[in-house]
């Protein structure tokens, strides 16, 4: 009867092994009291888990150390695309600066809206890098035009948010930023480009990301502008919000302001 029990006992233990649940109930079975065919095979099977656990603990070691290194890879790689985005500024005067300036009013508009922080990261990168589409345009659009673009430059220029995408579309790790650089110049009423999305089709991370843009390009000096006052600039987005701007993203970012101490 005794013999039966450890056979059961034995049984038992092992199907609870193979599911993944390790225990030291086989240990209990090696004890001389038990059958000696019972305890050699429960003696086999905890050498067995012992090597399969120190197998999987080397194995989670290694995962760890394949995802430091796709971390420091991904770091390395958005580190050499910013600064192919601020080289932009050695090209034009007007944007020096304006990658950074977009990624911070982004990423503080993100957390204003109570987003995750792993989104909030997705769409500070994108902020930086919404403009890589236009490292490979020709001096000739980078050039002041008095203030009015020649419409074969504007036909350039609205392709940026395309050519930025296709530029970084093998970088799976971008995840969603590959979209919200793409979409960047959408706008709500479905009047804006390259695709002319309405409305909600217009992935959040891109609404965050074209009021960030639109503010800091009122905010600075362009060769068709002064800067204008950070009150003045945000009276234009709420103008606009709901057809330029998404609504909610624009009195998300006038609490961004208001925080900032950049209203009176």
């Amino acid at each position: 009867m005794q013999e039966f029990q450890g056979w059961e006992h034995l049984l038992a233990t092992c199907q609870s092994v193979a599911s993944g649940t390790y225990s030291d109930e086989i240990l209990e079975l090696t004890r001389e009291e038990q059958p000696e065919p019972v305890r050699e095979l429960a003696e086999a099977m905890a050498f067995m888990m012992v090597k399969v656990e120190a197998r999987e603990y080397r194995l989670s070691l290694l995962v760890k150390e394949l995802e430091a290194t796709n971390e420091k890879l991904r770091r390395s790689t958005i580190g050499t695309l910013s600064a192919m985005a601020r080289s932009l500024g050695a090209r034009d005067a007007y944007t020096q600066g304006h990658a950074e300036r977009v990624a911070d009013y982004a990423q503080a508009l993100a957390r204003n809206l109570a987003l995750a922080d792993e989104d909030v990261e997705t769409v500070r990168v994108a902020g930086l890098l919404h403009d890589i589409g236009k490292i490979g345009f020709p001096d000739r659009l980078f050039e002041d035009h008095a203030g009015k673009n020649p419409p074969e430059v504007v036909a350039e220029i609205i392709k940026h948010p395309a050519h930025g995408a296709a530029i970084l579309q093998d970088l799976d790790f971008l995840g969603e930023a590959l979209e919200f650089i793409h979409s960047h110049h959408e706008r709500p009423d479905g009047k804006g480009y390259p695709r002319r999305l309405p409305g909600e089709r217009v992935p959040l991370g891109a609404r965050i990301i074209a009021v960030a843009d639109g503010y800091d390009a009122m905010t600075t000096d362009r060769p068709y502008q002064k800067a204008l006052l950070p009150e003045v600039a945000l009276g234009i987005l709420r103008k606009h919000a709901g057809a330029k701007w998404d609504a909610s993203c624009v009195e998300a970012f006038a609490r961004v302001l208001e925080e900032r101490g950049l209203l009176p």
